[in-house]
């Protein structure tokens, strides 16, 4: 297979002398976990002390990782990146909220995101998380198979109306709908509420696709499972597929209450996971869908093997390669630049909203230094490549 990634020439073929710059600056300041932690709270200080940092923010790590306040604000980053055939996934990335006003309030935005999308030959699919349409706890209780209380099992009807709602307009107007995945302990509800509305929605095409974490050692059995009975019922199945974001909040909370982990025994299993799950999804595109997210060049190498083995056209509509804005740009801009389905998670929202994602973002690739030094010595390969 040639190694396309290595090409940094296309991978930053949108990026300025100055975005480039500010990326490396960035990276290397990722790189060192002390001053993330300072950095993440003298930020949350001044965010909550409401000095005026936004200019500040918005012109460094919200820039880099976000494509604006809005959707039509992020319209110049996601036609600049369609040009050089990468789609965008609008991503409205405001987390921690409770209580039903904010849930309906992000019911209204997803349903405005999808008309928006329904323009938008850029953006094929839209996005958003199960705790966006309900509080976590609820989730939770319904998974440990907990009685629900009447207001309770109310406010549980009104999530799962929130969910129809949003697949409803979503299959309406033929725009594909990710769903996010989260904890564990709140996922088997989540997933039940998914199945369901592929079961619904998911008859003629895969509208409604639910996420598959790999780092848990569970998931390909439940994806073998939900495919029979995808089967038996007569409907299709759309997945994302992506390693995870929670094991440290995971491992901690299997040793702390005393069960089992959920989550493989290494780095290595998981990848056999994520890899296992592709390969068995590329085998049945009769009735599944593939959105492979994933910043691993080993795995998307292998994704473009399986597919040319099977004669799979780099173009198949029911396969597409995912990853998020600001990162892994040698992945995303070389594979469309061979033809492939690609598609960067482009968050978005009010500077002072999006930070909680931000400074998550900033954790998460601290706590994956091989993913911090690969991005830093491309970006250094391009800096020395445009000097000549």
């Amino acid at each position: 297979m040639n190694k396309i990634f290595e090409d940094t020439s296309t991978a930053f073929a949108l990026k300025t002398d100055s975005e480039l710059e500010r990326a490396y600056f960035l990276f290397k300041m990722i790189a060192n976990e002390p001053l993330v932690r300072i950095g993440t709270a003298m930020t949350n200080f001044a965010i909550k002390a409401k000095l005026p940092v936004e200019g500040l923010i918005r012109a460094t790590v919200f820039d880099h990782f976000c494509g604006g306040v809005n959707e039509e604000d992020c319209l110049p980053v996601v036609d600049k990146m369609y040009g050089r055939g990468v789609c965008s996934v609008l991503d409205y990335s405001v987390e921690g909220k409770e209580g039903d006003d904010p849930f309906d309030d992000a019911l209204e935005k997803i349903l405005k995101i999808l008309d928006f999308v329904k323009e938008k030959d850029a953006i094929p699919f839209a996005v958003f998380k199960p705790t966006g349409f309900g509080r976590f706890a609820l989730y939770q209780k319904i998974g440990e198979g907990k009685e629900l209380s009447k207001a309770e099992s109310q406010e549980w009807q009104r999530v799962i109306a929130r969910f129809d709602k949003v697949c409803a307009k979503a299959h309406d107007l033929d725009v594909s709908l990710l769903i996010d995945g989260e904890e564990s302990w709140m996922q088997d509800a989540a997933d039940q509420v998914v199945e369901d509305l592929m079961r619904k929605y998911n008859k003629k095409k895969t509208i409604v696709f639910n996420t598959l974490q790999m780092y848990r050692w569970d998931r390909l059995d439940y994806l073998k499972q939900l495919h029979q009975r995808a089967i038996a019922d007569g409907f299709k199945i759309g997945m994302k597929v992506v390693r995870g974001a929670y094991m440290e909040k995971e491992n901690g909370r299997a040793e702390e209450l005393g069960y089992p982990t959920p989550i493989c025994a290494s780095k290595i299993a998981t990848d056999e996971n994520f890899d296992t799950a592709v390969k068995y999804m590329l085998g049945h595109l009769d009735n599944i869908s593939l959105f492979a997210g994933t910043h691993n060049e080993e795995s998307s190498y292998h994704l473009m093997e399986l597919m040319k083995d099977a004669a799979i056209a780099n173009k198949d509509p029911r396969v597409w390669f995912g990853q998020l804005f600001g990162m892994s740009d040698h992945i995303s801009f070389n594979l469309a630049n061979q033809g492939y389905n690609v598609a960067k998670y482009l968050p978005f929202g009010p500077v002072r909203d999006v930070m909680p994602y931000l400074i998550r973002r900033a954790e998460e690739n601290t706590s994956v230094a091989g993913q911090t030094t690969r991005e830093l010595g491309l970006l250094k390969k391009e800096k020395k490549r445009r000097k000549v």
